[in-house]
């Protein structure tokens, strides 16, 4: 199976940012505008980006939602976004500027009926999980608070109720360029055959990508890796 690459874009305070293990006292901002990598990312030929508002996730307040709305208007990416969503109002927004999906994370942990709501309302093509996990444990509010709720028992739940896609992400490899989690991922595809699991966190090579196509993974997303490493900058092509 080809991996496709969904490249990201962390944003905090309108800027591009990385976090290393989802920690915000280790972040490495590149003074780079979003819609300038949401563009650059668009004419190297990929044809999907995944958006992270980090100030939502946080949730203390702040937001990024006029730079994403500037990116799904002036791209022709389909733009996945999370951070930080909690009412109906906020994804009819998102979806209603061109975002193509809505990513939940810490709203579905906290409110499971609530996430099947959206599930059934707006389409499963248009609501993804976001599962953020240290080993198999679900953490929320951007990384900051560890919970015991497991991931298998999360989309179980969820596949029951017509989930589609998740996007998992391994907090412990997350920025820090060693490698993706393979065991984490082949153990959730032998799991869940049906689900669109996307990878995250510590997809640095095209080896790896390699890797995770041979366990059944389509998509993969890459973040710091297309900041800081050459290995994918001669990929015109968005599958290997």
């Amino acid at each position: 199976m080809n991996t496709q690459i969904i490249p990201a874009i962390d944003i905090i305070d309108g800027q591009c940012v990385r976090l290393q293990q989802g920690d915000f006292e280790r972040k490495t901002q590149y003074g780079l505008n979003p819609l300038d990598i949401a563009k650059d990312y668009e004419r190297k030929g990929y044809e999907m980006l995944h958006v992270v508002d980090l100030d939502a996730a946080k949730d203390d307040g702040k937001n990024n939602q006029s730079t994403i709305r500037e990116i799904a208007y002036n791209t022709n990416l389909k733009v996945d976004v999370g951070g930080g969503i909690k009412t109906t109002r906020q994804i009819e927004e998102l979806l209603e500027s061109g975002i193509n999906a809505v990513n939940i994370g810490s709203t579905a942990i906290r409110d499971p009926k609530l996430f099947i709501k959206w599930l059934a309302t707006f389409g499963n093509d248009k609501i993804w999980l976001s599962a953020d996990v240290n080993k198999t444990k679900i953490a929320i509010n951007g990384w900051q608070q560890k919970t015991e709720i497991d991931l298998f028992d999360i989309l179980r739940e969820f596949q029951k109720s017509g989930l589609k896609t998740a996007v998992i992400t391994s907090i412990d490899r997350d920025g820090m360029m060693q490698g993706p989690n393979i065991e984490l991922y082949t153990q959730t595809m032998k799991l869940f055959p049906k689900l669109n699991i996307v990878a995250s966190g510590g997809v640095t090579s095209t080896a790896d990508l390699k890797q995770l196509g041979a366990i059944g993974i389509s998509q993969a997303i890459v973040g710091k890796a297309l900041y800081e490493s050459d290995v994918f900058q001669n990929i015109s092509k968005s599958k290997i």
